[in-house]
Order: structure tokens, then sequence, then C-alpha cells
């Protein structure tokens, strides 16, 4: 067994090795290996249309991890007050929108576009003289749908084990409705809050799939990438790979590392 477990981390995580392996290639074929290089990561942070896509991933994924953490919270605070069958048909769709293919949700969020910019765009170009396009603000969106489920998971479970007797405590000590959750119930869920905030921003900036279909003109960095292969894999590529792999490793980590302490803080 230990055999077969080996062999299965190697095929895991042997092809992100040669990513960053080919990264530090001296040469311009990333699979001939010609000496140790850092000069395609200069290269990468000097080209200019690889920093114009970094620059549009980022605030996508700044702009949609801030949406879904505010109304993935609000969601999951919502379905706490909501019983029975209705609450399990809730729970049901939440699961979904996590489980349905990012292909699926990149086709339906097109579809959606198009119809309501055919329907819309005469009226608004009519009366104010502007069009509606595909752009970074759909692609904003369509994370959004599927990362509020994401994070309402995380706040929920925060919930379940949040201590109830403080939040009575803070009742019985005559504070209001938004003092109790200002001051006790939002203290205790920030941790869970956080690390969806964290997820959100990880998934929307590593997105290819939905952002192909709805970025319209703009650009971001898996596009880019995506692109630049079509014309052979450069150690470039695999330094900007590298970056994109490390960071969400790491954004992951912290994320996990706050949903462990989160707990042990509360108590404290």
């Amino acid at each position: 067994m230990r055999i077969y477990a080996i062999l299965i981390y190697i095929f895991l995580y042997a092809p992100i090795l040669f990513i960053v392996g080919g990264s530090f290639n001296a040469g311009r074929q990333s699979m001939v290996w010609q000496g140790f290089s850092l000069e395609w990561y200069a290269k990468a942070f000097n080209n200019p249309l690889m920093m114009e896509a970094l620059r549009t991933s980022v605030f996508i994924a700044l702009a949609t991890a801030f949406l879904s953490a505010i109304i993935g919270t609000l969601t999951a605070l919502g379905l706490e007050r909501v019983k029975g069958w209705l609450r399990s048909f809730f729970d049901a769709l939440i699961y979904i929108a996590i489980m349905v293919p990012g292909i699926v949700i990149g086709i339906s969020t097109l579809i959606a576009f198009v119809s309501v910019f055919d329907a819309v765009n005469p009226w608004l170009q009519t009366i104010w003289n502007i069009r509606l396009e595909m752009g970074a603000w759909a692609v904003i969106a369509a994370h959004v749908l599927f990362n509020i489920a994401v994070v309402a998971l995380l706040v929920r479970a925060r919930l379940q084990g949040m201590d109830r007797s403080l939040v009575e405590a803070s009742e019985d000590l005559y504070a209001t409705p938004l003092g109790t959750f200002r001051q006790v119930v939002l203290p205790l869920l920030a941790p869970a809050i956080l690390a969806g905030f964290l997820l959100a921003f990880t998934f929307s900036f590593e997105d290819f799939i939905i952002a192909y279909f709805v970025a319209g003109p703009d650009v971001t960095l898996p596009i880019y990438i995506f692109s630049s292969i079509r014309r052979g894999v450069t150690p470039e590529i695999n330094a900007v790979g590298t970056v994109v792999l490390l960071t969400s490793f790491a954004l992951l980590v912290i994320a996990q590392l706050i949903l462990q302490r989160g707990p042990k803080t509360s108590r404290g």
C-alpha cells in the first residue's frame, strides 16, 4: 500500500515539479535544461501584457472575494433561522452550486448575459447612449455565484460550533441585536469569514474556464497563459505558473491555519 501511495503522489505532483523546475532553466526550451537562471522571472514581470493580465486577475479576485464574503456570510446567517424541509432544500442548492462543473457555469452565465443584453441594450442606447458588454464585471458576477456557496458553508460550520451562551449572555446584559452581532457574533465568525475570503480569492484568481466564456475583451492571467502556450511552452510561462502555484498554495495554507486556530481563539 505504501508503494501504491507513493506512486499516486508521484503521478499527482511530478507535472508540477516539472513546471517549477523548468522556470529556472536558462534556455528557451523548458524541457531542455541549459543551466540555472532567474532571468525568466524578470522577463515575466517586465512583460506589460502579462502585468496587465495580472492586474485584471487581482482586481477580479479581490472584488469576488469581497462580495462573496459579505453575501455568503449573510446567507449563512439567514439559513440558521430556516427550519424543516425548506432548510434542506436551500442546503441542497448550496451544495449543487459547488458541484456544478465550471464549464456549465460559464456557458449558462454567457447565455444569461447575452439574453439580458439583447433585451436591455436597445433601451439603454436610446435613453443614455450606453451599451452593456462582457468584461471583468461579468467574470466577477459569475465567480461570485459559486464562491458564495463556499463562504456560506464555512460560516455555517462556524455557527454550528459557536457557544450560544455568549449570545444569551449578551442579550441578558440588554445589548441590542445589532450590538450582539457586532461585539459577539461577528468576532466569533471572523476566522471563517476571512478563510472564506481567501478561498474565494484563490478560486477566482486561478479560474480559466468561466472567465474564458464571459471575460470579453478583458484578459485575465489564466487566459493570457492559455493564449501564450499555443506558441509553445517557454520558461517564462513556467515562471508565471510557479508564482501562481505558490500564491494559491500559500493562501490555502493560511485559510486552513485560520480555520484551525479560530475555535481556540474564541474560547480563550
